[in-house]
């Protein structure tokens, strides 16, 4: 079992971390998800994973250019 003061301080810390979860991660996943398929709108991290879809699940739609998304 803790003592008094240990106790106190560790409740403190377990409260602090709980405070930190809340909130929305939206505006954080839209940061890292910045190139949107055209046809979909399917959000993705980067240029290659775009060809990689287009080519999987819209072969018959050409892929834009990399120039368009940056």
């Amino acid at each position: 079992m803790a003592r008094g003061l240990q106790k106190i301080q560790s409740q403190q810390k377990k409260d602090a971390a709980k405070g930190k979860e809340k909130g929305s991660q939206l505006a954080a996943r839209k940061a890292g998800l910045p190139i949107v398929c055209p046809d979909c709108k399917c959000q993705l991290p980067n240029y290659k994973t775009l060809v990689t879809h287009m080519e999987a699940k819209h072969p018959s739609i050409p892929i834009p250019a990399e120039s368009t998304f940056q």
